[in-house]
């Protein structure tokens, strides 16, 4: 499910990794990089203590190489004034994370020249040496001791260094090579490359790489092939020990790489061609002629991808974009990776992760920081940060991948839309959709067995979970909606609207159903800080559901419906609802378990809908609560509805009012491959329960 590290390859030398993630800039950096304070005073979390004098601690400020003391970066200790030499240096060792052992380093005094010892070092305290007579205290018992020490790595003339390769070995994540004073970085390459299986390849096209893995930026430094390594070594320890720390060395192949940035632009104008975007971008951000081209276009999303071939430029370009608008847009610029798919092993199928962070209470914040650790960040997607085009033209190429969707059901059909739109640019055109339910009716989740709403499973589980879901089929339906002019004038609804399409997953309501989601939409719009909890939401819908019970508008004197091209005669109903899936409002049955000879049994694979009517918030309430079902009316595969009115309408969970016109709900090409989460054996024998599963297509020999 991970997307191999050595299949991705992103040149970037001005990007940190906060832009490489499109991570949000407002997120807090790691523990323990950069976190201290640029005036010297402590890192969060390590603060100093203010003790009296004749306390039994005292506090120390430790650096950790020369960089730190220049920038004047320390981190601060509290030790016992008793506290022995080890216990001293082993405390400095835990501030910065550092867990080779306390033999191998020492502490000195700033300044140096404060205390001299009788050993000829100056103010050292070393584990395991002879600068102190055994048994001695530490710096703390010293009268004049001092407040700042620098952590020092003792010199080696030999050690084992780990040589990771650059590229994907399975089974092998490094090898040790043991350097001495002679060893440089081309007798480190000879060595390495037959331990790698890589003997048989001449030595002259491998190079040794230093990759430093610091929470904000990676740094690559090729190096000579005459470059002492024990030097090197040295001279690393001597800035940083935790720098060290977060050092490898990488045998790669010595290819010269052109320098090429792939940048996201969205928020232009819709409908355009390349050369129109082109010279659309050159005039707001004044473009590079020679260094910036455009490789992709999706004009129905008005989003590019442009190819920079130049580090500074692509820089700017990100930075002035983000500062830009057109025709009173604010544009996107995400820094996009290249996935090398001739590179994927075999069998990888890597899971494409969206998340949408504002649903669920805000879990999905969580769930996104998760994610990023388990997986390989470049699969895991923010869709409030450039929508699912940005990910979807990242796994392009990837022969065969599947895709988690962590949102609620419009959430899942923003997604499926984009899918349906990218599909002939897939080189795996039918990837299957698994669903983490985030939003508040869930009824799709519902359906497919992933549950009523996340409540804080471990994210481990989820992917578990998804790796062992069943492929099943699901029907997508197009809405052309053709609004006309007749009525519009009497219903004070604004001139013609262009016909368009919209695609459908679920259910589509017209009438009171859309009204109450509509009523719903526009409180959440205005105060969207009170939308955190499902049990919250589900109290507005009711009180918003209260408020219409007296309300009655005759909705089957307002519309038409054709079905197959013949007319049908609606009874008295206030709502009339296409459904897809057998779950409606948050989890409720409103076609029905009744067996009907004038119906097919529904599932959702069928190439039909149910038309179903209902007559009033009333009525709604009780199919809810599992009272009644709805009035049966239709099914079909071809719907015409004609609206006289201005109504509302709903297409999975998102409502809108639609000026009066036609409507035509008709199969949109492929089914979609979802996932279903498998079921739970059940702990004793016995008909285990099951929720409306029926309506989902079983495989052939599986059992329901």
């Amino acid at each position: 499910m991970v997307l191999p590290p050595a299949c991705v390859r992103l040149l970037s030398r001005n990007f940190s990794k906060m832009h490489c993630f499109r991570i949000s800039e407002s997120a807090a950096p790691e523990q323990g990089e950069g976190d201290d304070g640029a005036d010297g005073s402590a890192p969060t979390g390590l603060g100093r203590e203010v003790l009296a004098p004749e306390s039994s601690k005292q506090t120390l400020k430790i650096f950790d190489g020369n960089d730190a003391l220049q920038r004047n970066h320390f981190r601060v200790i509290a030790v016992p004034r008793q506290a022995r030499s080890q216990e001293v240096l082993e405390a400095a060792l835990r501030a910065y994370y550092v867990t080779e052992d306390p033999c191998d380093f020492e502490l000195q005094a700033l300044p140096l020249s404060v205390h001299t010892m009788d050993t000829g070092t100056r103010g050292r305290t070393r584990a395991g040496g002879n600068a102190e007579e055994e048994g001695s205290r530490g710096p703390g018992s010293r009268e004049a001791a001092p407040e700042a020490w620098i952590l020092r790595a003792l010199p080696h003339t030999q050690e084992d260094l780990k040589i990771y390769p650059a590229w994907l070995k399975v089974g092998v994540a490094y090898v040790s090579i043991h350097v001495t004073p002679r060893s440089t970085a081309r007798t480190v390459v000879l060595e390495a490359l037959p331990l790698l299986g890589r003997q048989a390849e001449g030595p002259e096209s491998f190079q040794l790489e230093e990759v430093l893995m610091g929470s904000r930026q990676v740094q690559r430094t090729v190096l000579e092939d005459e470059e002492p390594l024990l030097a090197r070594l040295r001279d690393i320890r001597q800035t940083s020990l935790r720098q060290m720390t977060q050092t490898r060395f990488y045998v790669a192949e010595s290819r010269a790489v052109a320098p090429r940035v792939s940048l996201y632009v969205a928020g232009l104008p819709f409908g355009l061609s390349a050369q129109e975007y082109g010279s659309l971008l050159d005039e707001a951000v004044a473009t590079k002629a020679g260094l910036v081209s455009v490789s992709h276009v999706y004009s129905s999303q008005g989003a590019v991808v442009l190819d920079v071939a130049c580090f500074a430029e692509a820089e700017r370009l990100y930075m002035l974009v983000r500062d830009t608008a057109v025709h009173g847009r604010p544009l996107t610029a995400l820094v996009l990776p290249d996935v090398l798919h001739t590179k994927l092993p075999p069998d990888s199928c890597p899971l494409l992760v969206f998340v949408n962070p504002k649903s669920g209470g805000l879990k999905g914040r969580d769930l996104l920081c998760s994610f990023r650790k388990l997986l390989n960040p470049h699969q895991v997607f923010e869709l409030t940060n450039g929508g699912p085009f940005p990910g979807f033209h990242v796994f392009s190429q990837v022969p065969c991948f599947r895709v988690l969707v962590c949102g609620g059901d419009g959430t899942v059909g923003w997604v499926l839309a984009a899918l349906e739109e990218m599909r002939h640019r897939l080189a795996c055109p039918e990837p299957s959709v698994a669903i983490l339910p985030l939003g508040t009716g869930n009824d799709l989740g519902r359906v497919l067995r992933w549950g009523a709403g996340y409540s804080g499973e471990d994210p481990f589980s989820v992917l578990v979970s998804v790796d062992e879901a069943d492929a099943v089929l699901m029907d997508r339906w197009t809405i052309l909606l053709d609004a006309h002019e007749a009525g519009a004038a009497e219903d004070s609804v604004a001139d013609v609207e262009p016909p368009k399409i919209v695609q459908m997953s679920n259910y589509c309501g017209i009438g009171i159903d859309a009204e109450l989601s509509l009523d719903f939409h526009q409180a959440r719009e205005e105060e969207p800080g009170k939308f955190t909890s499902r049990f919250h939401n589900k109290g507005v819908y009711v009180r918003v559901g209260l408020q219409k019970i007296s309300h009655s508008r005759g909705l089957h004197k307002e519309i038409r419906l054709q079905v197959e091209q013949q007319e049908v005669e609606l009874p008295s109903i206030e709502g009339l609802i296409f459904i897809n899936i057998p779950s409606w409002g948050s989890g409720a049955d409103l076609w029905g378990s009744d067996s009907d000879s004038r119906f097919e049994k529904p599932r959702m694979d069928d190439g039909l809908l149910e038309v179903v009517g209902v007559t009033g918030v009333m009525h709604m309430g009780q199919v809810q609560g599992g009272l009644r079902s709805g009035i049966r009316i239709a099914q079909g595969s071809y719907f015409r509805v004609t609206l006289l009115k201005a109504t509302p309408v709903q297409v999975d969970g998102e409502p809108w009012v639609q000026a009066p016109g036609h409507m035509i709900i008709s199969a949109a090409g492929p089914k979609v491959h979802m996932l279903r989460k498998t079921k739970q054996k059940p702990r004793k024998a016995g008909t285990p329960k099951d929720a409306r599963a029926d309506g989902v297509p079983i495989p052939e020999g599986d059992s329901k």
